[in-house]
């Protein structure tokens, strides 16, 4: 799989955004992304938030309590900075600096590696997470856009 483009993952942060999420929309997307999941073969930890309170959560088969820490981390990023987490890796990866170096953030809380999209709200803003953690970032990354898009209806 070949790692999108800054342009292209922020295309996707604008494309992809909800009219309404409560507490049943992620129950439903997270059963979808457990199934996408399981379809896939990815042995993953998925994680759905709204305003830091967790919603849904799901560790497949083959995944441990690393791939909660991961999700953590990258969650704390996207609440920090309202962008994707892989959004926030390529920024880095850009500028040639940590995430460490360049916010002064700590690195036991904080990950630039793809695999968390911001809850979008149209008309409000960031107001939670999807979270995913236990392939390659891109492919974290692209599980959740694949599921969004589908969930959304915008294929």
């Amino acid at each position: 799989m070949q790692m999108p483009t800054i342009e292209e993952v922020t295309q996707e942060e604008r494309t992809l955004q909800f009219t309404k999420f409560d507490n049943q929309t992620a129950l439903e997307l997270g059963y979808q992304l457990v199934q996408l999941a399981q379809n896939r073969r990815a042995a993953v930890t998925i994680d759905i938030t709204r305003n830091r309170q967790q919603l849904f959560h799901a560790a497949l088969p083959g995944t441990a309590i690393d791939n909660d820490e991961w999700l953590k981390r990258k969650i704390n990023t996207v609440y920090q900075f309202g962008v994707s987490s892989l959004h926030k890796q390529l920024e880095m990866e850009e500028q040639g600096r940590t995430i460490e170096e360049a916010s002064l953030v700590n690195k036991f809380q904080f990950a630039a590696a793809g695999g968390c999209f911001p809850v979008i709200l149209k008309g409000t803003g960031l107001i939670g997470t999807i979270a995913v953690s236990g392939m390659a970032s891109e492919e974290d990354h692209q599980l959740i856009v694949d599921c969004l898009t589908d969930f959304l209806k915008l294929a």
